[in-house]
């Protein structure tokens, strides 16, 4: 008997298979035509106009429930329970008044979720190290490459002030004394918007205007003068273990990284433990704990560095936001060392956050690399606001 003879009834028993999915659910139409698979899915609907999900087999993989649901992209579907489509022309729109996110699983995704997910999906192709934590009213922590070791260039400015603050305190010393400031401290081959102020020349200021110069301007010199008389970089790296940041790790001054540039790769923190500084410093009221530590929080807020950065997105509302940024030179590969921003969000309706993005060894221009992390502020206020 020839295998020939048989091709009919294998034809049929198939026919019957794909019958009995069929009577089940059938394939979404999309576009004239089935609707295409995206993330692996395929959108279908059963008897009842509800829509589900199921794989490249055919297999069902989310049980059709939804009203409305949009293909799979960057991990998430957003769909609905109820709803209405509304004719515009030869084309429809879905309208309800309650849409929400799913995983690949069905399972409703959580507002947090949906920030890291469009986070993870933005950063895939980019040409640079991206690290990303954002802690939501203290609750919710978002991390992307969070855990990672970073070049914090200028950021470091902001745990050296908080150094200087501890210093003062144990001292008594106030915010107004004044520091005599030597020539030869001025450096001239720095960024020093002090110096072009006041010139390369002995001069005394008091501490609240150096503090002004290294956070709110990044001035070189001024960071240096303030390591100089609070201990080095040794005392604000032992201050930052003491409580309890130990992956914030500050070996450098200003001076070392102008002579190596590599140097810069010392200075150095993970973008949690930088979120869990700022923070602790304005949520928890680190910021309160004594007057120089309030006139830095202060200061932050009036940061005038890094306005396309994470500020770029925040400019059209309410939202406040004090931040620290970082700069870095390009290295002998031709990238960028770093650019930074870190700094604390709070919006009109009552949230807030603490948000660090680093970028480190960038191939783009620098334009293109704070557009990177401006894109980013702008997916998380999206998502929080």
């Amino acid at each position: 008997m020839r295998l020939y003879k048989y091709i009919p009834y294998i034809v049929a028993i198939i026919i019957s298979a794909t019958g009995c999915r069929s009577n089940r659910y059938s394939i979404f139409q999309y576009d004239n035509g089935d609707d295409y698979f995206k993330e692996g899915l395929q959108r279908i609907v059963n008897k009842e106009g509800k829509i589900g999900f199921a794989d490249q087999k055919g297999k069902v993989i989310i049980t059709p429930q939804y009203a409305f649901a949009f293909p799979f992209e960057n991990g998430m579907s957003k769909a609905t329970y109820e709803g209405e489509s509304v004719s515009e022309g030869e084309y429809h729109r879905w309208v309800s008044p309650d849409w929400f996110y799913i995983d690949h699983s069905g399972n409703m995704m959580q507002s947090f979720e949906i920030i890291e997910a469009g986070l993870k999906a933005y950063i895939a192709d980019k040409d640079a190290r991206i690290g990303i934590a954002v802690i939501i009213d203290g609750k919710d922590t978002i991390s992307v490459n969070g855990q990672r070791d970073f070049p914090m260039l200028s950021v470091y400015k902001f745990p050296q002030a908080l150094n200087v603050a501890d210093y003062c305190t144990r001292h008594g010393i106030s915010i107004s004394d004044s520091v005599q400031i030597s020539a030869g401290e001025i450096k001239p081959d720095t960024w020093s918007p002090m110096r072009d102020r006041y010139g390369i020349r002995d001069l005394t200021l008091p501490i609240s205007e150096l503090l002004e110069y290294s956070l709110q301007k990044s001035d070189n010199n001024a960071c240096d003068i303030l390591f100089r008389l609070t201990g080095g970089t040794q005392a604000a790296d032992s201050l930052m273990k003491t409580m309890g940041f130990n992956d914030i790790v500050i070996e450098s001054t200003e001076e070392d990284m102008h002579e190596d540039i590599y140097l810069c790769y010392l200075n150095r923190s993970t973008p949690i433990e930088m979120a869990r500084l700022f923070d602790s410093f304005y949520r928890l009221g680190m910021r309160y704990s004594s007057p120089v530590h309030d006139a830095i929080g202060s200061m932050m807020l009036s940061c005038n560095t890094g306005n396309g950065r994470l500020p770029a997105p925040l400019l059209p509302t309410n939202a406040t936001i004090a931040h620290k940024t970082g700069t870095g030179d390009r290295n002998s590969q031709g990238r960028i060392i770093g650019v930074n921003d870190a700094g604390y969000v709070t919006l009109p309706n009552g949230h807030s956050y603490a948000i660090a993005v680093f970028v480190a060894d960038s191939a783009y221009d620098m334009a293109e690399t704070e557009k990177i992390i401006a894109d980013i502020s702008e997916i998380v206020l999206s998502g929080v606001r």
